[in-house]
């Protein structure tokens, strides 16, 4: 592996470790924001005082999924060509859906104010979530055709974990889960997205590795 492969592995994993970090800190430094209640989305809206940081990380968190796909797209081509294109596919619709539109359009405090805005950002990024959500299963089945059974078998418990927690998140927001603890859409995003990245985290490091080595 070259060196700009693993340039390219560790623009992913920075990626993905900086969302995980910047979601649970930026918190800090917004008072009234609850973490376990209010959707990562909510530190970019308009009246937060931390919008700045969050939005540039936004567009360097996508910038770097972006960096990141030929180290992906290298590592599981001779494995199978369909379903490695199919995974950095959703990988950039997600780098530019769910990360890169949410730094130019922001949702706002109030769920209820809907703007063009906001319908861009809910438009991305639920077209970037939604796709993602399917990376570790897609990561599971190369690693099991490549023979990677450990890889594999973290992948689908991470699937399944991941597919969960989007279902609690989803329904977070529906009025009948208001008073149960369903009603945890920040907590159950973040869960959510340690899951999604975890696949593809194992497999950074993996490369990352075998590089120093």
């Amino acid at each position: 592996m070259d060196k700009l492969t693993g340039l390219a592995w560790a623009a992913l994993l920075i990626a993905m470790i900086g969302d995980i970090l910047v979601s649970v800190t930026l918190p800090a430094m917004y008072k009234g924001y609850d973490i376990k209640k209010d959707s990562i989305s909510a530190l970019g809206n308009p009246e937060s005082p931390v919008r700045v940081i969050f939005n540039i990380w936004m567009l360097i968190e996508g910038l770097l999924f972006l960096l990141a796909i030929p180290a992906v797209f290298g590592y599981y081509r001779n494995i199978s060509l369909g379903l490695t294109i199919t995974t950095v596919i959703f990988i950039a619709v997600f780098a530019v859906g769910a990360c890169i539109l949410t730094c130019f359009f922001s949702v706002n405090k109030d769920k209820d104010v809907v703007t063009t805005a906001s319908k861009i950002h809910g438009a991305g990024s639920v077209t970037g979530f939604m796709l993602f959500l399917f990376v570790p299963l897609l990561v599971a089945i190369l690693s099991f055709k490549g023979q990677d059974k450990t890889t594999g078998v973290i992948s689908v418990i991470s699937f399944v974990a991941a597919l969960v927690f989007f279902a609690l998140f989803v329904m977070s927001d529906k009025p009948e889960f208001k008073k149960t603890f369903v009603n945890n859409e920040g907590l159950w995003q973040r869960l959510n997205l340690l899951f999604m990245y975890l696949p593809l985290a194992a497999v950074a490091v993996k490369n990352i590795a075998g590089l120093i080595k």
